[in-house]
Formats: structure tokens, C-alpha cells, sequence
């Protein structure tokens, strides 16, 4: 090997350390940035500059044993240059010198989930900024996701999301929005906001809307390890435990979502030999933990609920459907929306039969709002299908094809519009 070759693997381990550390310990070093600096901002551009300065430096002098300690004190360093030039300077060295530790690294648990990194998630999903300004924000700065894998993710281009972050920043400082997260009367409805961020990065990794990939499996990761955060910060909260079992009931599925090809299997077809154990009890355990706090199940549990009965049956046959479609009920009691009751029509199918649920699709399907969804023909196909209306079926299927945005998706439905199975 050449010192040339040396040189680039020296370089090649510093980026992936760098990577890692940040990935891991993201939120912790903003947080706690955020709240020396008490500027959002400032607290993200220092992180950056201790993410390029680390760059530079570990290929020399090696991959420190606390990363994330590191880049905490060496952007804290990057502060008070800052303030030298600035008015602030005697205050804050004052403040940033009495919390740096002597030799240069303060102590640092990487698993210790503390208050600072609650207030930077509230911060990232604060109300002032619009809903794709929350998603991305939050998957840069809480997730520790670059630019570029959340730009795949959402296939939009990496500027797009270089500009959603930048604003979500700017309308952040004059909003002047303080680091401190909500309580009392406050909590519910900012809570309600974090929550559905997380829920919406979870969603479009296991149904994604556009693009060739059925799901995402990096992206519920770190839906996951959101949502698991929350529930950890919150442990007397009942969503985010209800979120979390969602989640992860959900994500147990995924082994078995996708054929030797690639493309989608459908529950029926799916070999429940292969989903994920761990994720069921898990997940049935944080259902466990929303009934215990005992203020009763929210939207993001009773759909949980709704998993739990499918992961806890041996086959589609033995699904206790009748169950499913009472937690429906209640779903649609609190969360009124058309898509529920799609989902509620194919649970009445199996438990009453395909006439009684396509009265309900036939309804739907002058809904508005599913216009433009490829979900209803869909339904309605298959439950055409089961009635033994195999014209009627093609005709629907192709009509969700001529729909569907998720090429697999299209391609499947295509398939079976030509061949009526």
C-alpha cells in the first residue's frame, strides 16, 4: 500500500466515524449547543463547523474515544470565537468556560436521553414552520440524516431540502421560539405536531408515494428511534408509547412485505413465519404500557390495536375480524377520514363478507378527497374479484393502476388487470 493509498483509507475511516458519531449522537450535540448559545441557529452552523474541522483533523490525529464529546467542545470552542467578535464575548466565555471540562472532553453518556434533546424536537416540529420544513429539520438535526439521504428519501432534489432547512431556521430565529419544551395546557397540541412528523417519515417509509421502493427500511429506523426517544423523554405520556407500538407491530411485517423481485406481498399472501418476533412483543408492550398510564387509547393506539390482532393470528382466516372492525369503529369516532374507512370496509369483507364492504367502497368512491387515490378501485377490485365479477374487477384494477404513483405499485396492479387475477 502507498502512503497515497494510506492517506485516503485514514480519510475514508475519519468519514465514516464522523458519520456515525453524528448519526448517533446528532441530537444531543445540537441540544446541547442550543442551550450554551440559547440560539438554534448558531447552535446547527457550529455542529456543521465541528463536523468539517473533525474531518480535517481525524485522519491525522485519529478517531477520538468520545466523538460526540469531541465535536461538543471543539463547536463550543468555535463559539467563543464567535462571540470574540460580538458584544456578548465577556458573558458568554464566562458561561461556555465554567462547562468545559479541563482535558478538553466533557463526560458524555451517548445513551443518556435528557431534557435538552426533548426541547430540540420540539423545537424542530415547532408549529411556526410548515409541515415539510418539520420533516426535514427534523431528520437533519434530530435524526442526524444528511441532506442527501433525506433528499432519496423523499426523492426531491438535495437543494430543495438544503432551502427547507435554511427557512425552517431563519423563520425559527424571528419567531424567536425558545428552547424549552412546552407543559400543562401547552403540551398536547405541540405534542400532537412531533408526533405526526414522526408518524408521516414513518408512513412514507412503509408505503412509500413515489418513486421504484415499496418501503424504506432505513427511514422506519429512524422513525423508530424517533418515536422511541419521545416515549423515553415522556414515559407518563400515553401517544408516544401508543405511536411507538404502531410502529413497531407495522415494521414486524416488513421481512415478509416483499418478494425474491422486490414487489409488494399482500397480507393475505404473506409468510408470518418470517416477521419480526422481536419488533411484535416489543410493540404489544408498549400497547401494554398505553393501557397501564390508563387515559385510554388515541388514534396512533387503537390502530396498534388493530396490528396486534393481525400479528397475533396464525393466519388470515383465523384473524379475529370482528375485533378489527370495532377498533375501526372507535378509530373513526375520534379520526374521522375516508382512508379509515376504506381500511374498516376490507375488515367488514372478512367479516361479513364482499357484498356488505362494497356497498361501503361503492360510497366512498365519490368521496372527493380519494379522487386521486389508486386505494379505492383498488379495494373495490378485489372485493369485485371475491364476488365473482371478473370483468368489473379488470376494468377497476386497471382504473387504480392508471393511478397508482409507486411503480411497483402500478405494475402489479397492471399485471392484474390484464390477467383478472
Amino acid at each position: 500500500m502507498t502512503l497515497d493509498d494510506t492517506a485516503l483509507s485514514a480519510e475514508e475511516s475519519a468519514r465514516r466515524a464522523v458519520s456515525a458519531v453524528w448519526r448517533i449522537d446528532a441530537a444531543k450535540i445540537v441540544a446541547t449547543l442550543t442551550r450554551y448559545t440559547g440560539d438554534f441557529a448558531l447552535a446547527e452552523d457550529l455542529a456543521q463547523e465541528a463536523l468539517a474541522e473533525a474531518l480535517a483533523q481525524w485522519p491525522r490525529t485519529g478517531v477520538p474515544r468520545n466523538g460526540g464529546a469531541w465535536l461538543t467542545t471543539t463547536a463550543k470552542r468555535r463559539a467563543i470565537d464567535h462571540w470574540r467578535r460580538r458584544e456578548r464575548y465577556e458573558d458568554r466565555l464566562a458561561q461556555i468556560a465554567g462547562d468545559m471540562d479541563p482535558a478538553g472532553e466533557e463526560p458524555w453518556d451517548p445513551d443518556e436521553i435528557d431534557d435538552d434533546v426533548l426541547r430540540l424536537i420540539f423545537i424542530s416540529c415547532h408549529p411556526v414552520l410548515a409541515p415539510q420544513a418539520r420533516v426535514a429539520l427534523t431528520l437533519r438535526i434530530v435524526a442526524g440524516l444528511s441532506t442527501e439521504e433525506i433528499a432519496a428519501a423523499f426523492l426531491v432534489p438535495v437543494s430543495t431540502v438544503q432551502q427547507r432547512i435554511v427557512r425552517a431556521k431563519k423563520q425559527l430565529a424571528e419567531a424567536e421560539v425558545p428552547f424549552e419544551a412546552p407543559a400543562g395546557a401547552d403540551l398536547a397540541p405541540r405534542l400532537a405536531a412531533v408526533l405526526g412528523v414522526i408518524y408521516l417519515v414513518f408512513t412514507e417509509a412503509h408505503a412509500a408515494s413515489h418513486g421504484d421502493d415499496v418501503i424504506r427500511p432505513e427511514l422506519a429506523r429512524e422513525a423508530l428511534r424517533l418515536g422511541r426517544s419521545l416515549a423515553v423523554l415522556l414515559p407518563n405520556e400515553p401517544s408516544p408509547h401508543g405511536l411507538v407500538a404502531l410502529m413497531e407491530l407495522t415494521a414486524s411485517r416488513f421481512p415478509a412485505r416483499l418478494d425474491a423481485s422486490g414487489d409488494p406481498v399482500l397480507l393475505a399472501d404473506q409468510d408470518r413465519a418470517r416477521w419480526d418476533r422481536g419488533a411484535i412483543s416489543r410493540g404489544r408492550a408498549a400497547l401494554a404500557r398505553v393501557d397501564r398510564i390508563g387515559r385510554g387509547r388515541d388514534a396512533y393506539a387503537l390502530q396498534a390495536g388493530i396490528a396486534e390482532c393481525h400479528a397475533l393470528a396464525p393466519s388470515v382466516e383465523e384473524t379475529d375480524w370482528a375485533t378489527i372492525v370495532r377498533l375501526y369503529d372507535a378509530l373513526l369516532s375520534i379520526t374521522p377520514s375516508p382512508i379509515i374507512e376504506l381500511n374498516r370496509a376490507s375488515a367488514v369483507a372478512m367479516a361479513s363478507g364482499p357484498a356488505e364492504a362494497l356497498e361501503i367502497v361503492e360510497r366512498l368512491a365519490q368521496d372527493p378527497r380519494l379522487r386521486a387515490s389508486h386505494l379505492v378501485p383498488s379495494v373495490r377490485a378485489e372485493l369485485l374479484e371475491r364476488l365473482g365479477r371478473a370483468e368489473e374487477a379488470r376494468e377497476a384494477f386497471a382504473e387504480a393502476a392508471a393511478r397508482a404513483r409507486n411503480a411497483r405499485d402500478r405494475a402489479i396492479l397492471q399485471a392484474r388487470a390484464a390477467t383478472g387475477r
